[in-house]
């Protein structure tokens, strides 16, 4: 399979553009980092379980060029510039959850690397929205690694290095305790299913499947919730999983025997209180349901593959119960989204939570005779634009060509 990617001539044209007008001159190279999409393993990472989870077609491009300096400057389109001076390699508690802190660490860790790392400009532009669910801090962090890896390193870092490398910085400089999952599918490229077992050393194998042969579409759904006062939200999902940790001595949930798990549930319930239990028995579930999707795909059995998609969507919204913030009455709209892609696809393809939950978007695998009704009946319900239809895109983090 072919892995290089080729830029338009629009896209060259808006990149040269806006590089020029950022920096002045023009650029020397082109690099693109995709969005992500999980398909299977809802929550499952952080628990280095296992996942399934591809690189779509929307992505994150930069124009960049060496400036002689010891300063990468960074122009996103719409966002101010980033200046990040390479004298300072260590986190800085004011760039906690900024775009400096994380083009700090992704440098700080190529140099630890023994990467010669000096300063450049570049001008990013994205599909891959904020908020989208397709995980566009992911997308930047690999682009970042990408253009290091390319400018410096002669591309000596693997793609699952530099995986690791984003999550290093998304984890010590950003601030946020994040899986690997979303680094791994953006820096890879295609489908993959992903055991994160062992530390450090994920188990990545591809998955070569076309949805569209068996006529079906990718759908990303954008519920239009906010984001914002749901941090505690997530982080009960992780603080909940490791109370359980916590009851066995252990780091994360995979390392507990599942009957060990369900023995100790009257305990469990007494200790770390009843949501937590429920979410534990959804990763032992999840987790197993991984296996079966990758199976399913294997072997062609796609009305099997619909069906672990629906169960799981069942089981986030019943079990790990990321669907409706605690206590809101007024705001479900993720709840909103679900019941619409029930509705509109009677029956038929699947549908279940996307990514993190409470407030991001719907994953639905849409028939392509229903896909024109079910694209205008999502619009018209929650905005225009609401219902993305994507594909898997084969290449990972890459140095674009003309």
């Amino acid at each position: 399979m072919d892995l290089t990617l080729k830029m338009t001539p629009a896209q060259k044209q808006q990149l040269d553009a806006g590089f020029a007008a950022a920096f002045g001159g023009t650029p020397q190279r082109y690099f693109s980092a995709p969005g992500r999409t999980e398909i299977g393993g809802n929550h499952t990472d952080h628990q280095r379980g296992r996942v399934l989870a591809g690189a779509v077609n929307l992505d994150t491009q930069a124009a960049v060029k060496c400036n002689g300096t010891n300063v990468i400057r960074v122009l996103s389109k719409g966002y101010p510039l980033c200046q990040v001076d390479l004298e300072m390699l260590t986190p800085v508690a004011a760039e906690v959850n900024s775009t400096a802190a994380l083009i700090r660490g992704v440098a700080a860790r190529f140099v630890e690397l023994g990467c010669p790392v000096q300063g450049f400009d570049a001008y990013v532009q994205s599909t891959v929205l904020p908020g989208s669910g397709l995980s566009s801090s992911a997308a930047f962090e690999v682009l970042m690694g990408t253009i290091i890896n390319h400018l410096f390193f002669d591309g000596k870092v693997s793609q699952p290095e530099i995986a690791m490398i984003g999550q290093y910085a998304e984890n010590v400089f950003f601030g946020k305790p994040c899986g690997l999952m979303d680094q791994t599918a953006s820096a890879v490229g295609g489908m993959v299913t992903i055991d994160f077992a062992e530390k450090g050393k994920p188990d990545i194998q591809k998955v070569d499947f076309d949805f569209a042969a068996c006529n079906h579409a990718l759908c990303i759904i954008d519920s239009g919730a906010d984001h914002a006062d749901l941090t505690d939200e997530y982080a009960a999902v992780t603080q909940e999983f490791k109370s359980l940790c916590d009851y066995f001595g252990k780091e994360v949930l995979t390392q507990v025997p599942e009957k060990d798990f369900y023995d100790a549930i009257p305990a469990l319930r007494e200790k770390c209180g009843d949501r937590a239990v429920m979410r534990g028995i959804h990763e032992y579930e999840e987790n197993e349901r991984v296996t079966q999707q990758v199976n399913a795909l294997r072997s062609g059995d796609f009305d099997t593959f619909l069906q672990l998609i629906k169960e799981s969507g069942e089981s986030s919204y019943m079990y790990l119960q990321n669907v409706i913030p605690a206590g809101y009455i007024r705001h479900q709209d993720m709840a909103v989204a679900l019941g619409l892609c029930r509705h509109y696809l009677q029956g038929k393809g699947a549908y279940r939570v996307h990514g993190g939950g409470f407030a991001g978007t719907v994953q639905a695998f849409v028939p392509f005779e229903m896909l024109d009704s079910f694209r205008a009946g999502i619009d018209g319900a929650l905005g225009e634009g609401a219902c993305h239809i994507l594909s898997i895109r084969p290449q990972g983090g890459v140095e674009m060509g003309e």
